[in-house]
């Protein structure tokens, strides 16, 4: 355990040390270039240490083209819920219907009986495959949204980092990337305001 600890601590060392040798580089090339550093607060560490973190749970929750997206998808989910239900019910009552019929010895033949059986496998193998079609459909349809959602995040983030000009940005889901950070590192609400801006409704249909 103690090895470990000495690693990840070795690995955040050579992290900071990288930061810093690329932010004191980009503040050479950018003086040289007659570039303007964005201004930070007096005491703000953001200005000696330049990242940031995205709260991604807070921003897709506030998100309003990922909250319409969803819906969408939603509405998709339920539609193909409903035909398959239907199907199902189809199918159960062919099945009871059947059982009836040969509790009943109400086929002509045994020949018909099979042939009517082999209708009803048919019947169920439609079935199987109509809901593993419906299943491909819509992870097809939510693997689409979420890579436009992200895409759009993507592209905003380099909009609002032009001006930031962050040299890292996390993506933080729960405490799976920040443990712990000053709120000043969290730029969650500046970029939420930035996509909602951008955002146009016809786009999540």
């Amino acid at each position: 355990m103690k090895n470990i600890s000495y690693v990840i601590n070795g690995v955040f060392a050579v992290a900071i040390i990288v930061l810093f040798i690329l932010f004191f580089t980009s503040n050479k090339k950018d003086s040289a270039e007659g570039a303007i550093s964005p201004s930070f607060a007096k005491g703000d560490s953001t200005g000696v240490l330049p990242i940031a973190y995205v709260n991604m749970d807070s921003l897709l929750m506030n998100y309003t083209y990922a909250k319409d997206a969803n819906d969408v998808l939603m509405k998709k989910y339920n539609s193909a819920n409903a035909t398959l239900t239907q199907k199902q019910r189809q199918f159960e009552n062919e099945v009871a219907d059947f059982q009836r019929k040969a509790q009943n010895n109400a086929f002509l033949s045994q020949e018909r009986m099979q042939q009517e059986s082999l209708r009803i496998q048919k019947l169920e193998a439609d079935l199987h495959s109509t809901a593993e079609k419906l299943r491909e459909d819509y992870v097809v349809e939510q693997n689409k949204m979420n890579s436009q959602v992200t895409d759009s995040v993507r592209t905003c983030l380099k909009i609002y980092n032009k001006a930031a000009n962050y040299q890292v940005i996390f993506n933080n889901v729960g405490l799976d990337n920040v443990l712990l950070a000053k709120d000043s590192y969290d730029i969650t609400k500046d970029v939420l305001l930035l996509l909602n801006s951008r955002y146009k409704p016809e786009s999540a249909k």
